[in-house]
């Protein structure tokens, strides 16, 4: 066991060493996550406000403007002037000045005046279907409540009561996100992807390095077993990926300010297993690849179209054909955004995230298996 022990770390020793004395793969390790975490951050974001918006008031009224200036004063809808006639909206919107147009009709006054609903249109670019199906959402909540604000100034102008049998009046609350901000919910999954990228590139060329150098038929005649090989490769590398997701973490929190409400030992323990998980499915590419060009090219599309496409990141992975919902579950990023984004968002502790602790576990034992026997099984 003691020499075991010993075999191991002259391998993770001798890995640190080949590290330190190329400065561009610690930039690529410790500077370049960091780096993409901030562009990725900045660059990514569902928050839809200050929609651009064009107005064409045909009734010119006090009603018109007052209704034109409601949608100004909610914060999401930008305006950007009038326009003279229906030709002006689509010139807007061809150009691409305007996404959003209100479109008030001749009589509106009059018919809000009389108690009758005023003839209005809200227009909206869907070249963009999310920005379109959130403006649709605030154009109607918007609407809506312009209505009930008219029919009971209508009532109480002539003495009336507004009626309000059979009304609700529903109280919403947002849980875990209160100001609804994107960056709280793309962050915590972002990291985890980051971090897949880096671990999985890393490792995908280091067995394959070995054998064009003529260094691992070596380093098989001598004591050193495969699973001991494979056990020294992952060691120094889970230790930068751990300093990764610290200093990953940190800037989260502080740059960012995303919340950090759960067990941090929990978040821990599910970090140290994603990053066991992808540095083995890097060793399992570079065990079967022929080249460094083909592991490198092998290991992008392994950690970066699983990671945004099939983890969870961008969007829930019940809205995916329920096939690729399958093959999901071959990713270790699928596991682990679940983690991330429970103990920053949720603050949900082990009794709700063990299943996804332990399904880590058993992939880092998998991962680590099958990639000590593709390695024999090659050389």
């Amino acid at each position: 066991m003691r020499g075991s022990v010993a075999r191991i770390t002259a391998i993770a020793s001798k890995e640190f060493i080949h590290i330190s004395r190329d400065w561009r793969m610690i930039v690529a390790v410790l500077v370049l996550p960091l780096t993409q975490l901030l562009l990725f951050a900045y660059a990514i974001s569902f928050d839809v406000r200050n929609i651009p918006t064009v107005t064409l008031d045909l009734d010119r009224s006090a009603a018109s403007r007052a209704f034109i200036d409601a949608y100004g004063h909610s914060g999401f809808f930008s305006m950007q002037g009038g326009v003279t006639d229906q030709a002006g909206v689509m010139q807007a919107f061809d150009r691409g000045t305007a996404r959003a147009a209100i479109i008030v009709e001749r009589g509106y006054g009059d018919d809000i005046a009389s108690g009758r609903p005023g003839p209005v249109s809200v227009l909206i670019d869907g070249s963009e279907p999310n920005s379109a199906q959130l403006a649709q959402t605030y154009a109607l909540a918007l609407d809506q409540t312009l209505g009930r604000q008219a029919a009971v100034s209508w009532a109480a102008a002539r003495g009336l009561s507004p009626p309000t049998a059979g009304t609700l009046q529903p109280l919403v609350r947002t849980w875990y996100n209160p100001e609804r901000r994107s960056a709280d919910f793309l962050i915590p999954g972002l990291m985890v992807v980051i971090i897949m990228i880096v671990t999985i590139q890393q490792t995908s060329v280091t067995l394959v390095r070995e054998r064009e150098n003529g260094t691992l038929e070596q380093l098989m005649e001598s004591p050193l077993t495969h699973g001991e090989l494979i056990l020294g490769k992952v060691a120094p590398w889970a230790i930068l990926g751990f300093v990764d997701m610290v200093l990953i973490t940190a800037i989260a929190l502080v740059v960012f300010g995303v919340p950090l409400r759960g067990d941090i030992a929990v978040l821990a323990i599910g970090t140290l297993l994603f990053i066991v998980c992808s540095l083995s499915l890097g060793l399992v590419i570079s065990a079967v690849a022929p080249t460094i060009e083909s592991a490198n090219m092998a290991g992008l599309l392994v950690s970066f179209l699983p990671g945004f496409m099939l983890s969870g990141m961008a969007f829930p992975l019940a809205s995916i054909p329920v096939p690729l919902q399958v093959i999901s579950y071959l990713f270790p990023a699928r596991y682990m955004i679940e983690i991330s984004r429970g103990i920053f968002l949720r603050g949900t502790s082990w009794g709700a995230l063990y299943p996804e602790v332990l399904s880590l576990a058993v992939y880092a034992v998998a991962a680590l298996g099958i990639a000590t026997l593709l390695n024999r099984r090659r050389t």
